[in-house]
């Protein structure tokens, strides 16, 4: 399967349109163990003046790598226990960006399912927490140019997205009812399911 790397060039500057864009592209992680990669199947966008969003307060040293220009990865951890991969969506400065929720397996999959710790394949990466357990995702790639091959980056392959729906946020509490997530209709791998029509 051949991976073409995105440019930023290729990332729409406005943050709801990239979390759209980004259903069906790739996220790529390379290990010396071997390559993971999967298809996003499910986003979730975070605006400029979001109560939702971590940039809300404003720039922190903890949420710096979210105010980089578009395409850089904004990861954290959630709760204490869960790191989440984020992909900055605006221009440098302003604090917005996309939550990628959920991926379809595509390469490494005995990869994936090991650091699970199983091997049903849609529950591999359906959650964010999920996702970033399975690829690997750790707090070293935060800041990481996701449009410059590298251990995490962003690509294509020749697969168009299915059907795109919309639908509100979910595990949020403040701005929850804004319908900024978008998902692949069909997909098996999107999370949430029974709040969906999928």
């Amino acid at each position: 399967m051949r991976i073409t790397k995105l440019t930023r060039a290729d990332l729409p500057a406005d943050t709801t349109e990239l979390a759209r864009f980004l259903i069906g592209r790739i996220v790529v992680r390379d290990l010396p163990e071997g390559r993971i990669s999967g298809r996003i199947v499910e986003t979730e966008a975070y605006l400029h003046g979001d109560a939702a969003a971590h940039s809300f307060g404003g720039e922190t040293p903890r949420n710096r790598s979210l105010f980089l220009e578009r395409g850089h990865a904004y990861v954290y951890v959630a709760y204490g226990i869960h790191r989440m991969l984020n992909v900055a969506g605006g221009a440098h400065g302003i604090g917005t960006g996309v939550l990628i929720r959920a991926v379809e397996p595509l390469d490494g999959i005995a990869l994936m399912q090991a650091r699970r710790g199983m091997s049903k394949l849609t529950d591999l990466a359906r959650g964010p927490g999920r996702l970033a357990m399975a690829m690997e995702i750790t707090l070293g790639l935060d800041g990481t140019d996701l449009t410059v091959k590298g251990p995490l980056w962003l690509g294509r392959i020749d697969r168009p997205a299915g059907e795109i729906g919309t639908s509100i946020r979910i595990g949020i509490t403040k701005e929850a009812e804004r319908p900024l997530r978008f998902y692949e209709r069909g997909s098996r791998f999107v999370s949430g399911r029974k709040l969906l029509n999928v």
